[in-house]
This record gives C-alpha cells, sequence and structure tokens, in this order.
C-alpha cells in the first residue's frame, strides 16, 4: 500500500510535466507572427530551428526561450515542491518526451533541443551551462544544430556526474540516468539528420 502511495504524486508529476512539455510554442509562435502553419515548412518540425527557416529571427528567438522556459519551470517547480532525484528525472525525461511527441498534436512534435536546455539548466545549473556552452561551441564550428544538439545531449549524463564530483555532492545517479535516457530520445529523434550530416545533404543553421 505504501509503494501504491508514493506512485501517485511521482504520476501526477510526470503526466503534468508531459502536459506542459507538450506545449507547442513553435506553432503557436508561427500562427502569431502571421507565418502559417510551421510543419508545412522547411523540415517540418515545429522547434525553434524550423521557425528560423522562415526568416523571421523574433519568432525563432521567442520560441526557444518559451520552450527552453517550460523545460526549466517543470524542473525548478519540482525542486521547490521538495522533489527528490528521481522525481526530478522522471519529470524531465516526461518534458521531453511531451514535447517530441504532444498529444496536441497527435503526437507529432519537435526534438526536445531548446526544452532540454532548460531541463538541465534546472537540474544541475553548472553543467547547463556547460552544455549550452558546448551547444554553442560546436554550433559555431560545423553550423549544423542537430551536431550541436546531439553532442550536447550526448555529454549530458558526463557533465552531470562532473560536475557533481567537483563539487563533493553524491554522485546523482537518478540524474545522469535521466540524462542518459533523454540522450537517447534525442539520438533517436535526429536519425533523420544524422543520415544526411553523413550524406552531406544537412542544412546549415539560418538556411532551409
Amino acid at each position: 500500500m505504501t509503494e501504491q502511495i508514493d506512485m501517485i504524486p511521482l504520476i501526477g508529476v510526470i503526466t503534468a510535466a508531459y502536459l506542459i512539455g507538450a506545449i507547442p510554442f513553435g506553432l503557436v509562435m508561427a500562427r502569431l507572427f502571421g507565418l502559417g502553419d510551421i510543419r508545412t515548412i522547411g523540415s517540418g518540425n515545429i522547434g525553434a530551428t524550423n521557425v528560423l527557416r522562415t526568416g523571421h529571427k523574433p519568432a525563432a528567438l521567442l520560441t526557444l526561450l518559451l520552450d527552453s522556459g517550460k523545460g526549466l519551470m517543470i524542473v525548478v517547480i519540482i525542486r521547490l515542491m521538495g522533489g527528490d532525484d528521481i522525481m526530478l528525472a522522471a519529470a524531465a525525461v516526461a518534458s521531453i518526451f511531451g514535447h517530441c511527441y504532444p498529444v496536441w498534436l497527435r503526437f507529432r512534435g519537435g526534438k526536445g533541443v531548446a526544452t532540454g536546455i532548460g531541463v538541465f539548466l534546472g537540474l544541475d545549473w553548472l553543467a547547463g551551462i556547460l552544455i549550452c556552452l558546448l551547444w554553442l561551441v560546436v554550433a559555431v564550428i560545423f553550423r549544423l544544430s542537430s551536431v550541436s544538439a546531439l553532442v550536447s545531449y550526448l555529454s549530458a549524463p558526463v557533465l552531470i556526474g562532473l560536475t557533481a564530483y567537483w563539487r563533493g555532492d553524491e554522485m546523482p545517479f537518478a540524474l545522469i540516468y535521466g540524462a542518459g535516457i533523454m540522450a537517447c530520445l534525442a539520438t533517436w529523434r535526429h536519425r533523420s539528420n544524422i543520415s544526411r550530416v553523413l550524406a552531406g545533404k544537412e542544412p546549415k543553421i539560418g538556411r532551409s
């Protein structure tokens, strides 16, 4: 009975994190700025990178801020509620899953890059900053959003562990495992991008 009672708040957190993560801000911003249905433009993705392909930088920036903001908000709220690392990791994964497979759009969503930025900043601000800097460095060098995203996501479990070790904290295994799951999901969502990168056909950042 105790285990069932303990599962109730966890299930509630996962559900709420999924539904918030599923809010398609890219689609909302595109329609708000009169850009049409973003799903019919460029890659058909609802994220900031595809919004940028419309040439409307303010809409793309707002999409980036709102998508990352929802990820950050979810984790911060769980922390303020006194949630443990297991609850934080579950909420983080659920929010990314919600962005990638939103119930509002028949489970056809984005790739979780911006939302992941907010999530990682909330889980561990230092690791989150390092992940963002790594994204930026890779983006400047290769000009490929997908490569930047994959490198950042795949580095996240390592950086979360390293920053905890550097501070002398107890190793946050739940957060590391959660980051690993998110990295696997991001890799799966970017599988078509990986094929295009290998074929030399992946569009550069800011180009269609």
